[in-house]
């Protein structure tokens, strides 16, 4: 895991070209890229999470973050390569091995992306009349993003369109490209078929998903080679944050005080000034201003005037569902089963259901890793409400998932050497601005049915590059939102754009 950015303790000015206002990752990828461009920008982490958090002297993810390969995602790959950051970024990302493994009540068997070892492992787990189609609709389903690659990939593209010239052009390019609306391969009721179809939710943000981009477009990409990346999405952000830093941005985090959370936007007239941080009489001008940060959190910042209420009314289009609710073991590997995958999708049989299990090397406080010990990070979603319902709950929430892990892992309590839960245990958690993976229901037409909120607002200068842009299109989506957010600003500013 790649140790903090460091950040400044104030900011180096007052006034800047654009400040980005949010710890998301389109926040820091559109950052980075208007930095490398000659902007003067200033991140303000505002609710960012840090690449985990501490619990008795170890340093434990808030999620588990599985990735697709580069290959299989264009925009990370061109992203990467316009910041000079495809090879530390190659460097880092980690293949799992196996790819993944499904846990159900009578099966448990590995998912290799190669057609000839997924063939002969399903034949030993399901039986030789089953194998052949599953592995096969499997294949077809690995290959299913690139049916719509070419339509992401288009420059003309502008998702989510804002306004009716730009929703001409999409529906436009949408008839261009029929195979946007191919469906899935089906296998029925098989329960491998749809215990894999669950993975989706851990990929994604979207709470409802009828569109077949939005039900296989992420799953599809990430199938092909599911990936981890050291401090998981925090991490691959702080690897953009380091970027700014490197062409002459100004970073303000939870490292330098706090002085890196928001108190309110400043407004002057019909545009944004700039941004007010907590305990500072100082206002921050911009001439742009993108939030990074979920909807709520952002109205939030916006002063109740009858001038505003066009902006507020539009934030509140996006309404939390669910949220990913984590437990960590850390545990000695003596106390791992003989052939448990690093990345594990179980049936757990009841609402917690399915759980995502992520293997990761156990790290102290400081960067050094404990060869002997492993974390495992395992995930169910949970509804909102959960955080609302007090301590008792979250902890009964805690001790159902610890239990589905005994029930995974025989006698593995005995190597146990920490149990805990970002909810309980991380400072400030509960109460956080920023869910580590929520899902939003988001009511705005949806072309392709993966897009959300617009990114343009109501105030001319406040653009969005959050997660419930593109909610369908998950770790992909955020990529796509942060480069966009980056055009829309070089747009407004005037200044020339060469991405």
């Amino acid at each position: 895991m790649a140790s903090p950015a460091k950040v400044s303790t104030f900011p180096s000015r007052h006034v800047y070209d654009v400040i980005v206002l949010g710890g998301q990752l389109a926040g820091a990828v559109a950052a980075a890229l208007l930095a490398k461009h000659g902007h003067r920008v200033l991140l303000v982490e505002h609710d960012g999470l840090g690449q985990g958090y501490e619990h008795q002297g170890y340093l434990l993810p808030h999620a588990p973050f599985v990735s697709p390969s580069m290959k299989a995602m264009p925009v990370m790959e061109e992203v990467l390569t316009e910041l000079g950051l495809n090879t530390a970024a190659s460097r880092a990302f980690r293949p799992h091995a196996p790819e993944i493994q499904l846990v159900l009540p009578a099966e448990r068997f590995d998912l290799p992306s190669n057609e000839a070892k997924r063939t002969a492992e399903l034949t030993r787990a399901v039986g030789k009349e089953r194998a052949p189609a599953l592995s096969a609709n499997i294949a077809k389903l690995i290959a299913f993003h690139e049916q719509s690659d070419a339509f992401f990939r288009d420059p003309a593209l502008e998702l989510p369109p804002d306004g009716m010239m730009e929703s001409w052009a999409t529906k436009g390019l949408i008839k261009r490209h029929p195979a946007l609306t191919a469906p899935l391969p089906s296998m029925g009721d098989d329960p491998s078929w749809k215990l894999l179809q669950q993975l989706t939710p851990f990929l994604t943000y979207q709470a409802s998903r009828e569109h077949p981009l939005a039900q296989g477009r992420a799953l599809s990409q990430t199938l092909a080679s599911p990936e981890r990346y050291p401090g998981g999405r925090e991490g691959l952000r702080e690897l953009f944050n380091k970027k700014l830093l490197d062409l002459g941005g100004d970073l303000l985090t939870r490292e330098g005080g706090e002085n890196f959370i928001a108190e309110q936007l400043a407004f002057d007239g019909g545009t944004v000034a700039g941004v007010k941080l907590l305990q500072s009489d100082m206002v921050y001008r911009a001439s742009a201003v993108v939030g990074a940060t979920d909807s709520d959190a952002l109205r939030r910042l916006v002063e109740e005037k009858k001038k505003h209420r066009k902006l507020t009314e539009a934030l509140e289009w996006s309404t939390t569902k669910q949220f990913l609710f984590t437990v960590n073991w850390v545990i000695k590997e003596a106390g791992l089963p003989r052939g448990m995958g690093e990345l594990v999708l179980s049936s757990t049989g009841d609402d917690l259901d399915p759980l995502l299990i992520q293997q990761h090397p156990a790290r102290r406080v400081g960067g050094k890793e404990e060869d002997a010990l492993r974390v495992l990070t395992a995930a169910a979603f949970v509804p909102a409400s959960a955080r609302d319902l007090g301590e008792p709950h979250l902890q009964a929430l805690a001790d159902r998932i610890s239990a589905h892990l005994e029930a995974l892992m025989p006698f593995s309590r005995q190597h146990l050497v920490l149990a805990s839960a970002p909810y309980l245990h991380a400072g400030g958690s509960r109460g956080s601005r920023l869910l580590p993976h929520p899902h939003f229901q988001i009511e705005s037409e949806a072309l392709v049915g993966v897009e959300g909120l617009s990114q343009r607002t109501a105030v001319k200068n406040l653009f969005l590059a959050n997660r419930e842009i593109l909610p369908g299109l998950g770790l992909e989506g955020e990529l796509l939102a942060g480069r966009r957010a980056a055009r829309l600003v070089m747009g407004l500013t005037k200044k020339k754009s060469s991405l």
